[in-house]
């Protein structure tokens, strides 16, 4: 039950914000409710408006993979708020988290940094339409690209068809060039470029859906998404809002390298742990496709606060970190540590539980095996989840407060962490069993 405080809050908050939020999934409509309004964080905790400690399993809905307040990042945001807030002219730095972007990312040559994973999104499908000269995109159902009118698009069932808006205020005629296609269906994405590839501009694709709680483009999908955006000249659009930096150094392009020789998106949408919890994203590609961008070329994109001093100053310390020897593999054996305890928990109580992760990233299904695709995402049970989700926030840990978001686990969590979080989810489990 929620405790006066933040319930005293969330009564103040709606008298003046919509919803007491100001974004959707905060509210606990999905789960019932009243939201935690958060006072502090350090580490791998937050405490909210009554001081109640929770293990924080979102991360700012993932970037804090060192955890909240690091000694290395704090000390760099306050040398650079010393010296400026915002200057609207450029500075070094933005130079040098463009190269460290660019160092890791073997697909990024050049680099336009940008406020928001939202605003990253849309540039990066203006400048595919502009570099190609085409208006069709296509997206697929599940994936989640911000909140651009292009994009806020569902799909139709059965054969693919273009999408509706899903959102009040998005005219038809805006998304009648965005094709949608199920997640991971072969067939539905040749058919669609045999029907439309000579106009189709690109594909934009998470690689690593966080949007529909982790599901994962198999190895033969993704493969068929690389060949046909070459044969038929469409760019390839990584959204690594979510997955870049963070389920490892090379993102999940990186994990895709591995298992498709030679494989590389045309263009990759940043976000989240590139700016270190602060407003940062950016967009990528290769040098020639960049150079389209104005003031060089034709396609036009602006920000007065892109590449904020203080922002990049919370990135670049973020990302030198996440660099160094042996930062990723003791992530992942962190988070699949969390993965293999809750599934073991759930095989105790005989619940159907599936989990996966990748990196510092994870995820997991009220369902007997992992799905493929929104539809099978869909069938997952959402009031036991809301049943789970408060069993666990009464026993101090914190997981999206939505039955389709992904979770994350920082640097900061430890065995402690871990241990607690799996025996509360064990004493949960068996309520729900």
């Amino acid at each position: 039950m929620a405790t006066d405080k933040n319930a005293e809050l969330f009564e103040r908050a709606r008298a003046l914000i919509p919803g007491g939020v100001n974004s959707p999934v905060r509210a606990f409509r999905a789960v019932g409710g009243t939201p935690r309004f958060v006072q502090r964080a350090q580490g791998a905790y937050f405490w909210d408006a009554e001081g109640t400690r929770y293990i924080d399993y979102i991360g700012s809905w993932g970037p804090m993979i060192l955890g909240h307040g690091h000694p290395r990042v704090l000390d760099a945001v306050q040398r650079a708020v010393r010296d400026g807030f915002s200057f609207g002219a450029p500075t070094e730095r933005e130079i040098e988290l463009a190269e460290e972007i660019v160092k890791h990312l073997p697909s990024v040559e050049m680099v336009r940094l940008v406020s928001s994973g939202t605003e990253a999104a849309m540039s990066a499908i203006r400048l595919a339409r502009g570099a190609t000269g085409r208006n069709r995109i296509i997206k697929f159902e599940g994936c989640y690209h911000g909140h651009a009118d292009a994009l806020l698009v569902k799909a139709g069932s059965g054969l693919a068809t273009f999408g509706h808006p899903t959102s009040a205020g998005v005219p038809p005629e805006v998304v009648q060039h965005t094709l949608v296609l199920e997640y991971n269906n072969i067939a539905q994405l040749e058919e669609a470029f045999a029907a439309h590839g000579d106009d189709l501009a690109c594909i934009m694709i998470e690689a690593i859906a966080g949007n529909m709680n982790f599901v994962r483009a198999s190895v033969p999908f993704m493969k068929r998404c690389r060949e046909l955006c070459t044969q038929y000249g469409a760019l390839l659009v990584f959204d690594e809002v979510m997955t870049g930096f963070r389920v490892g150094l090379r993102g999940a392009q990186g994990v895709y390298a591995q298992a498709i020789p030679g494989f590389a998106p045309d263009m990759t949408v940043l976000g989240k742990v590139i700016g270190g919890g602060m407003p940062l994203a950016a967009f990528g590609g290769r040098k020639a496709l960049m150079e389209n961008l104005a003031p060089l070329g034709p396609v036009y994109q602006a920000g007065t606060l892109s590449g904020n001093p203080v922002a990049t100053a919370c990135g670049l310390a973020t990302l030198q970190e996440i660099a160094l020897p042996g930062f990723y593999q003791a992530l992942a054996a962190r988070t699949q540590s969390l993965v293999d305890g809750l599934a073991a928990a759930a095989q105790e109580a005989g619940l159907p539980f599936a989990t996966d992760c990748e990196g510092g990233m994870f995820g997991f299904f009220l369902l007997p095996q992992l799905p493929q695709n929104y539809g099978q995402v869909m069938k997952s049970d959402s009031p036991k989840f809301g049943r789970l989700f408060h069993g666990l926030l009464d026993r101090g840990v914190y997981i999206a407060p939505a039955l389709y978001e992904a979770g994350f686990v920082s640097a900061a969590h430890g065995e402690e962490d871990i241990a607690q979080t799996v025996q509360a989810a064990r004493e949960v489990f068996k309520t729900l069993a």
